[in-house]
């Protein structure tokens, strides 16, 4: 309802305040206003002003704004005048230049009550109707029309008529829950309402404010029987409050559905704006930039497309949700990861191999396995990297010879520790649905390495354990097999990543523990201990510069020869690498910073007297021969984490029935050699010259000393049939021999391993001599000859050829009598 109310009431409330004073106005109308009006002589001819878009009602004052020259001529001359026309509304609003017969045949005769000049041209004036009438024939068509009009006849009801009094009633009602019920009607218009007196005032005032179009309106002029009028109005202003019940109703769903959005929009537009004020983030500014950055990416399609994606999904998030953050480190992620980015990899071969000589000392397979790969990359320009896992003990330079790698090859260099690794997600990466989701550490350190083709050290993969969170050792397949790591797939970047120029070099101290699987994915390259002579080397070019370096020491303040460097080898350290070393010579340095720093006079070249001083008498006598001259005494070797040892095989007898003991915290592999050597002994007495009344009336006993250290496995098969055989015959065992094999109830010589830490034991024990199975003669072939060095090898395929070596004809002294 009240098409224009809101104008009309701005208009109104101007022209208020223009009028002058001797002016009248009548904003509302009573009955005697009402009487008044109607008792005036309606003039034979009136000037006619036709309405395009509007209908004038007796007693209503409504604002017009002429734009015919027409239109402005006739209000001009009538302000001049007696002020009266007659307003006329046209049937066709599109009619620019209306005919007579262009217009409506009833009309009301209006006042003017004040004009305007308005600065666009048109002239605005303020009218009130007064009365309707009948337009009759056109008397002038210049320079406007007039023409003779007759009264029209109004049917008015009793005052007393109850129907119409309710029909008036139920009008007004409506027509304040209407203003009540619109936002856009002012409040004015309660306060017109209801200070209408006039029941056929408020029947006009109400139709000429109705949301109806002119013709809906002009028939209300025209019927003369006011009830049936008041009727007519009355149904369109029940149509129009339904209208404007379901519309709020709509609106009041809309809104509530926009309220929490809407305020949360303002509100944020509110924090940006603070934020800009205060130098903070510009989430467009930073959206903008990301697009910019991912025009200098070399992406593919498949990644330029879910960038895209991603982004404008961004862009529509709201900043202060959560997922807002998770989307922008996605997006982060992908703009900061090299994808096919390489460094260029030097192939100046004869460097490469100088860089590997000065920071590792030995280690030939490595760097020959290094150099070969660099020479077919050379030749070739393109190939699948290897994946070479370095095995060995610890301290012999696994980790660190990455590094020497990464820069022979001149790549970049990342490491990634996998010890007491067991959530699969620290490989694949968590799903991005989950807050605080991550990629996993491998996509981490290609983006850290800032290259595609780095040298990535997988430290420790021995180490990988697992529990309800996952296997990582599974995962770690899909990353180190060559056939699939082309499109290794994390769970956060959920798309693949080429990882096939990758060179992982993964190490490892036990291959027992890594999956079989795994295992057969890496390329492995046994890293040995080092000999006393080498240890002695690396400590001279390589730690002792370390040390000094890191102590702020110079090559003058310390010197330390090679003979003190050996005692510090062998008394203070027992290991296959030379991080003991390393620790033993830091303290030796630190010693020299103390006395220099403090003003004390020290010997710079140091002695070994000055190394018992400074580091304490030595901890670790060197594993010596003990001599052939006691039955039963053989020298084995044995393979332990830190390098080779020697042990020693001890059996005596005593009188009894027959019962073997084994001792010396032996696990259930070494107590079952001790068995079958006493079998094969037993079944071979004749071919040894032993009494088989022996076995019986006596009980015998093995020992393995350093009982604190556990013992197992079946290399000490020959030494403890050694042992025994010269137990029983009361020979010496041939001097300075040591030995190590399997053997079988046949007695078979079967091979074992870690030959190559053996023979380093043997020489620092002093042997001279060592016996060995046939089949690991191809172990020594593959050991330098400077470890060989006076070492007389013995190859054997069965027992009878070892007691042959291994046992004298000479008799121990003090031979028991069996």
């Amino acid at each position: 309802m009240f098409e224009k109310m809101k104008d009309r009431f701005i208009i109104d409330k101007l022209s208020l305040s223009m009028l002058e004073g001797e002016s009248e106005f009548i904003p509302l109308m009573t009955a005697d206003d009402e009487n008044e009006m109607n008792a005036e002589a309606l003039p034979e001819v009136l000037p006619i002003l036709p309405l395009r878009n509007t209908v004038l009602f007796p007693g209503v004052v409504i604002p017009i704004t002429a734009g015919r020259d027409k239109s402005i001529k006739l209000i001009k001359d009538a302000y001049k005048g007696n002020k009266t026309i007659g307003v006329v509304s046209q049937k066709e609003i599109k009619t620019e230049e209306p005919t007579f017969d262009d217009l409506n045949k009833t009309g009301t005769v209006a006042r003017i009550i004040r004009m305007f000049q308005m600065p666009d041209g048109n002239t605005t004036v303020i009218i009130q109707g007064k009365k309707r009438f009948d337009l009759k024939e056109l008397v002038e068509t210049e320079p406007y029309f007039k023409a003779k009009v007759s009264s029209f006849e109004e049917v008015k009801p009793d005052e007393t008529d109850s129907q119409f009094n309710a029909i008036v009633e139920s009008m007004k009602d409506l027509a304040l829950q209407i203003i009540d019920e619109s936002p856009n009607i002012p409040s004015e218009a309660s306060f017109a309402i209801k200070n209408i007196e006039s029941p056929s005032f408020l029947v006009n005032f109400i139709s000429s404010n109705m949301n109806l179009d002119v013709a809906e309106k002009q028939k209300l002029l025209e019927e003369p029987d006011l009830t049936v009028r008041a009727n007519m109005a009355l149904k369109h202003l029940n149509k129009e409050l339904q209208v404007l019940e379901m519309k709020n109703e709509i609106q009041n769903k809309v809104k509530t559905d926009l309220d929490e959005q809407q305020r949360e929009y303002f509100l944020n537009q509110q924090l940006r704006a603070i934020q800009e004020e205060l130098g903070g983030n510009n989430y467009d500014e930073e959206i903008e930039e990301m697009r910019a950055l991912a025009k200098t990416k070399k992406w593919s399609k498949e990644v330029k497309q879910t960038f895209d994606k991603e982004i404008a999904k961004l862009q529509r998030m709201n900043p202060q949700v959560a997922e807002f953050t998770v989307q922008r480190n996605y997006l982060e992620l992908l703009l900061e990861l090299p994808w096919d980015e390489y460094t260029k990899d030097n192939f100046n071969l004869k460097r490469a191999e100088k860089i590997l000589d000065r920071d590792h000392f030995g280690l030939e397979k490595v760097k020959e396995r290094i150099l070969e790969h660099l020479a077919v990359l050379k030749l070739k320009g393109d190939m699948k990297s290897p994946i070479l896992c370095l095995y060995g003990p610890p301290g012999v330079g696994k980790t660190s010879l990455g590094k020497s790698i990464a820069e022979a090859l001149g790549r970049k260099y990342v490491r990634m520790s996998l010890g007491g690794l067991r959530d699969e997600a620290e490989v694949r990466g968590h799903r991005k649905t989950y807050i605080g989701a991550m990629p996993g550490r491998v996509v981490q350190s290609i983006k850290k390495a800032e290259s595609s083709n780095p040298v990535f050290v997988l430290d420790e993969i021995d180490k990988l354990g697992n529990d309800y969170h996952g296997d990582p050792s599974s995962a770690m397949l899909e990353v180190l097999d060559p056939e699939q790591n082309s499109e290794f797939y994390d769970n956060y970047l959920e798309m693949g990543y080429d990882l096939s120029k990758v060179l992982f070099i993964a190490t490892a101290n036990n291959l027992n523990t890594i999956q079989p699987a795994l295992r057969d994915r890496m390329e492995i390259i046994e890293v040995n201990g080092y000999t006393i002579e080498e240890k002695v080397e690396i400590a001279k070019r390589h730690l002792l510069p370390k040390q000094l370096k890191e102590h702020g020491l110079e090559p003058k303040h310390i010197t330390l020869s090679k003979k003190v460097l050996e005692r510090i080898v062998e008394g203070y350290t027992r290991e296959s690498g030379v991080r003991g070393l390393d620790k033993r010579i830091a303290k030796v340095v630190r010693y020299a910073a103390k006395s220099i720093a403090m003003e004390q006079e020290y010997e710079v070249k140091i002695s070994i007297d000055d190394i018992t001083k400074i580091l304490g008498p030595a901890r670790m006598d060197r594993d010596r021969y003990q001599g052939n001259d006691v039955a039963g005494v053989v020298t084995g070797l044995a393979w332990t984490q830190v390098g080779g040892d020697i042990l020693f095989i001890e059996s005596s007898l005593s009188k009894g029935k027959g019962k073997l003991t084994v001792t010396g915290n032996l696990g259930d592999v070494m107590k079952e050699s001790a068995v079958i050597a006493m079998a094969f002994l037993k079944s071979n007495a004749d071919d040894f010259g032993i009494n088989y009344d022996v076995f019986d009336n006596y009980d015998v006993h093995i020992h393995v000393p350093e009982g604190a250290t556990p013992k197992d496995g079946p290399s000490a098969g020959i030494t403890m049939l050694t042992s025994l055989a010269s137990l029983f015959t009361q020979r010496k065992v041939k001097n300075k021999l040591a030995m190590t094999g399997e053997i079988t109830l046949r007695g078979k010589v079967l091979p074992v391993g870690g030959i190559k830490e053996k023979i380093l034991a043997a020489k620092r024990a002093g042997i001279t001599e060592i016996i060995l199975c046939k089949d690991n003669q191809k172990d020594i072939e593959e050991i330098k000859e400077d470890y060989l060095k006076g070492l007389t090898f013995h190859y054997v395929e069965n027992m009878m050829e070892v007691i042959k070596i291994a046992l004298t004809n000479q008799k121990v002294k003090n031979a028991k009598q069996l």
